[in-house]
């Protein structure tokens, strides 16, 4: 063990006394709890904010508390609490990051997780940014706080006094340290509701007591998620439920709990995955609801009380109320969910009442067959279905069960997700991998602009990068041999193009040669009896060419489709025009990469990488390409989002994405024509901030239709004779880097 600490101890680069003392317990703790990544993190950690020179106190402090702060949510929380740390002390918040880091364990306590302490601490950045004369106070009293309200309500409270005293600042500090009565006030304003962290203990003994259940419980806050609020659900990682619930009419918000808690665990104990592609989104809504009613069933035979909390949350809608201006599938499903739980329904309809019987039949026979489900789900719709359905306006009256989860649970899909606030199962997700087979990094997830609400989607696309398997070097050899007029004539511009000047480049430590102008200023200073500059050399460079180019294909499936008059497919000539471009570059000497996109979704946006900026011109390269395949459609903004981050830390004075498409944007689940090509010129403007130029050649000849308004109106060129690609593709390279 003395062993072990002292090779920790060599990891931690502070020396500040004291720390000898409580290291080896420190490390105890640690390795209880975290990874050997995460305890190289979290010494990595201490030895940041040692370096900050605010006191040895602090260090002690973040020794002694990160074990505990990890327990209670995770590992990922070590960077953020150093940030956080080094954030106070950048915006001179020093004093704070004392009572910061003292509070932090009881406030991971009260959250419970790690999602609701970061924003957390986007509260306390806020405050050092707006506010910074209350935040000690407020980190003062902040675990009193959150004893009163939750995580939302304390939110709308440190708003409401940042805005109402933002003329006053002297006067923050009484209201955050609860010295005022409009402080008082406001945060009576706030306090509302059952906080789930106060019954946290019961629900567990709940669960344990009525079904012998150990789950995690994932508490959100519907305070931070303003485009897309989360929804109530179960998966790999536990319950997830909100962190406050109000009392609904005569129940309880404790009550509440219980009922979506118990709808959770009968959803966990006999509901098995259906594979969601083998039915239509009408179908899953109608498979849902029978489901929901099985598992309840289930449950009530063993605990009847449950029928009466259950009904006493379900919504009781009208019969025919539901107009024919509007959709009413959530109205009918709302109705026959009501009859399949409550015996005494008032319902009359006979296919409604049909299925409720055929329902108890099988019900009574097998209630754990969970095709019964499937079988009256499908058979219902077809008895049902109205092409009213499809309408945009949609009943919502009376149709919302408040203490079911949104099913996600209940379906497998064939694609899996790491975005936790939307609609997709975590069923069979743990080997994600492309179809084109190659090996694939974790995924990255962007944002999209939405037209329609003038705001960011956030984390909505997820990106998946991988290389690109190899084929035959062959393939991409002849398509050079066989355009070989076309590379000596590309050889001539490239000649041309070529930097010939030299600059010279002075003052350096180590050069060339001996600057003699600099090397004589530094011997008369020297003489002189002062420090002479040591910088005595000068360097010569190539002056004339300093750009970065990728070039991003297109690879949707309308590629694999011939052009008029063409023996080759779109692919191919591709193939051909990428081969001769790359062959240019090469012999130019410019930092030249190549990637591709596709898109299956917004859950699936491919990117696959040929060529590095690094990476030769050579056989592997040559395989890359010749094994490029075409499929799915063009998500055109997360691609481009993602190929800036290659290009953004290039240190090349000029940075260029070059496209190279045949369509304009798209994706199939997409109806709005608009959403794509609005995303793509926001993602422009974006990467044009960062200092890249988008540039787009397009073989769509209707192009001139919109690629003017997603590009500009300089930053494009559409190629009407697709063969004649490899020949253009080279030359317009050429005329743009000029």
């Amino acid at each position: 063990m003395e062993i072990d600490s002292a090779l920790y101890r060599e990891q931690l680069r502070c020396s500040v006394s004291n720390i000898d003392d409580i290291f080896d317990e420190c490390i105890c703790e640690a390795k209880a709890v975290m990874t050997p990544q995460g305890i190289a993190t979290w010494l990595d950690a201490a030895s940041r904010v040692c370096a900050l020179g605010r006191g040895k106190e602090l260090v002690l402090v973040l020794l002694e508390e990160m074990p505990e702060i990890v327990r209670l949510t995770d590992e990922s929380i070590i960077e953020d609490v150093t940030d956080m740390s080094e954030t106070l002390s950048s915006l001179l918040q020093g004093p704070a990051i004392n009572p910061f880091l003292t509070t932090l364990p009881a406030v991971s306590r009260r959250l419970g997780n790690a999602e609701l302490l970061r924003e957390w601490l986007k509260l306390v950045t806020k405050m050092a940014e707006e506010a910074k004369e209350g935040l000690i106070p407020l980190l003062g009293k902040v675990i009193y706080l959150l004893n009163q309200v939750s995580l939302g309500g304390l939110k709308n409270w440190i708003h409401y006094g940042i805005k109402a005293y933002k003329e006053q600042p002297y006067r923050l500090g009484d209201f955050f340290s609860l010295q005022t009565a409009d402080s008082h006030a406001s945060l009576q304003r706030e306090r509302h509701g059952t906080l789930y962290i106060d019954h946290e203990r019961q629900l567990k003994l709940y669960l344990r007591a009525f079904w012998e259940l150990e789950v995690d419980f994932r508490p959100y806050s519907l305070a931070f998620d303003v485009l897309r609020k989360p929804q109530p659900h179960l998966d790999k990682l536990g319950f997830h439920l909100p962190d406050v619930y109000d009392d609904l009419g005569e129940v309880s918000g404790i009550s509440r709990y219980r009922a979506m808690t118990a709808h959770m665990v009968v959803h966990k104990l006999w509901s098995q995955p259906f594979l969601a592609d083998n039915f239509s989104s009408f179908q899953h809504l109608t498979i849902e609801t029978f489901e929901d009613a099985r598992v309840e069933g289930i449950a009530i035979n063993s605990y009847p009380g449950l029928r009466k909390l259950w009904l006493s949350l379900h919504p009781l809608p009208k019969e025919r109320e539901c107009t024919e201006e509007y959709a009413c599938i959530r109205h009918e499903l709302a109705m026959l969910s009501r009859a399949l739980l409550d015996p005494s329904h008032p319902y009359t309809n006979p296919i409604l009442l049909d299925f409720v019987e055929q329902f108890h039949v099988r019900m009574a026979v097998d209630p754990y067959d969970n095709k019964l489900s499937i079988d009256l789900g499908v058979k219902y719709l077809a008895k049902i279905y109205n092409h009213n359905f499809r309408k945009p306006n949609v009943w919502f009256k009376d149709t919302e069960v408040t203490y079911r989860d949104d099913n996600r649970y209940l379906w497998m899909f064939l694609e899996a997700t790491d975005d936790e606030d939307d609609f997709h199962s975590d069923h069979g997700a743990e080997n994600t991998q492309s179809e084109a087979g190659q090996d694939v990094l974790p995924p990255q997830h962007y944002q999209e602009w939405d037209y329609q609400v003038q705001n960011y989607r956030p984390d909505w696309a997820t990106v998946y990068e991988g290389l690109q398997t190899p084929g035959d070097p062959n393939i991409i050899e002849k398509l050079i041999e066989k355009n070989q007029l076309l590379a000596k004539r590309l050889k001539k511009v490239v000649d041309l193009l070529k930097p010939h000047q030299r600059k010279r480049v002075r003052y350096q430590e180590e050069g060339d040669e001996l600057d003699l102008d600099v090397l004589i200023r530094a011997m008369i200073e020297y003489r002189a009896g002062t420090v002479p500059d040591t910088r005595i050399y000068q360097s010569h460079v190539k002056d004339g060419r300093d750009i970065s180019v990728l070039l991003l294909l297109d690879l949707s499936e309308s590629i694999n489709n011939k052009p008029d008059g063409s023996n080759n497919t779109i692919l191919q000539l591709s193939q051909e025009a990428v081969s001769m471009l790359a062959w240019a570059v090469e012999a130019l000497g410019d930092p030249f990469a190549i990637a591709g996109f596709s898109s299956n979704t917004r859950h699936g946006v491919r990117y696959v990488h040929f060529k590095g900026f690094k990476e030769e011109f050579g056989t592997e390269v040559k395989s890359r390409l010749a094994a490029m395949e075409a499929n799915y459609s063009t998500r055109m903004g997360a691609a481009l989002r993602h190929a800036g981050r290659y290009l953004e830390p290039r240190k090349e004075e000029k940075k260029l994405l070059l496209v190279l498409s045949d369509g304009e944007p798209s994706d199939i689940d997409v109806q709005d024509e608009r959403y794509l090509k609005d995303d793509t010129h926001m993602a422009v403007s974006e990467l044009e901030r960062k200092g890249i130029t988008t540039y787009c050649i397009t073989l769509d000849p209707k192009a001139d239709d919109y690629i003017g308004d997603i590009f500009g109106a300089n930053r494009y060129t559409v190629i009407d004779k697709v063969e004649q690609l490899p020949e253009k593709l080279p030359k317009l390279f050429m005329a743009l880097t000029r």
